[in-house]
């Protein structure tokens, strides 16, 4: 998807200002966001287990599927069939959200634990549709 031009110097939030002298080139957020399409999927955040880390109810998820996931990444898991997007804690073995009302998860041996993907970027909406 390719954008409008991005400005070297960011965007003023105040009063607007021409500033076509520090144009750069187009932003593509494929570019940014996705290194490896054919490995790559989107999902939608549901719930607010996340928000600690900046992830909030109704989020777009990009998650790599390409990527090893690492002791601290932001995942999503398929834990006994059940879909969870968690920190992962492979020094202690379970998945953390990013709330405190919500208990760690403990991985038991024996449990079907799929690593689907690292998520690599979450978009917010802040314009409802």
């Amino acid at each position: 998807m390719k954008l409008s031009p991005l400005y070297g110097h960011g965007i003023a939030c105040g009063f607007p200002s021409p500033a076509d002298d520090h144009k750069e080139a187009a932003l593509s957020l494929d570019e940014h966001l996705i290194s490896k399409p054919a490995a790559t999927f989107m999902a939608r955040a549901n719930g607010d287990s996340m928000m600690g880390l900046g992830i909030f109810d109704k989020d777009l998820l990009i998650v790599d599927r390409s990527l090893t996931p690492a002791h601290g990444d932001v995942v999503v898991v398929a834990l006994d069939g059940q879909l969870t997007c968690k920190v992962l804690d492979q020094q202690q073995g379970r998945l953390l959200s990013a709330n405190d009302d919500y208990a760690p998860i403990p991985i038991w041996e024996g449990q079907e634990l799929i690593v689907e993907g690292v998520v690599k970027a979450s978009v917010r909406y802040h314009r409802p549709r």
